[in-house]
């Protein structure tokens, strides 16, 4: 038996794990300045399994526009440099042997439109996220009236709660991706 307490909990809980989920891939687009969690995901083939780059490696920002990758192993710096190459990051690395450096270029203004795009899709995605989260507990609570373990004034309330916390999760998700076109558009 689900209260509308427990409801409304449960879909705040999928909606702010859909809103810090879109922030983290907000990090992963390339911006004009270095961050360690651009190349962070990289998949690397290291001994026949998939590894990820932040899994075997130090990554840091000693600069703005340079990222340092200190291989904990360094027989596998030729493995991270193939990987960041077929990531499609568009950057390329530069080696002593050591220490991978990955110089971060200016975007142009075509690709600083490309990234506006996809940032856009991502944060279309997340709030078809937050309304399936929505439709959800509003199943839910309908499922609870049905089954007679609330009243219809209980159900309208919880209902009208859930529209209010959907809206203040659209709103967060719109205000991430303006800091994030802002931040894609800075020159």
């Amino acid at each position: 038996m689900a209260t509308a307490a427990e409801i409304q909990e449960s879909a705040k809980t999928a909606m702010n794990n859909t809103v810090d989920a879109l922030k983290k891939r907000f990090d992963s687009v390339r911006t004009g300045k270095a961050s360690p969690a651009l190349v962070e995901g990289i998949m690397v083939e290291y001994y026949g399994s998939q590894t990820r780059l932040k899994d075997m490696a130090a990554i840091s920002a000693p600069e703005p526009r340079l990222l340092k990758i200190q291989p904990w192993d360094i027989s596998a710096v030729n493995a991270i440099q193939k990987g960041i190459q077929a990531s499609g990051l568009g950057i390329t690395p530069v080696t002593d042997g050591k220490v991978i450096r990955l110089p971060i270029p200016e975007l142009s203004e075509e690709r600083r439109n490309e990234m506006t795009k996809q940032v856009k899709k991502f944060a279309e995605e997340a709030r078809v996220e937050v309304r399936n989260a929505r439709r959800d507990a509003n199943e839910a609570i309908k499922e609870a009236k049905k089954k007679s373990e609330m009243t219809e004034d209980e159900q309208k309330s919880a209902t009208d709660q859930i529209q209010k916390l959907t809206d203040q999760m659209i709103e967060k998700v719109d205000a991430a991706l303006a800091d994030k076109q802002k931040e894609l558009m800075a020159v």
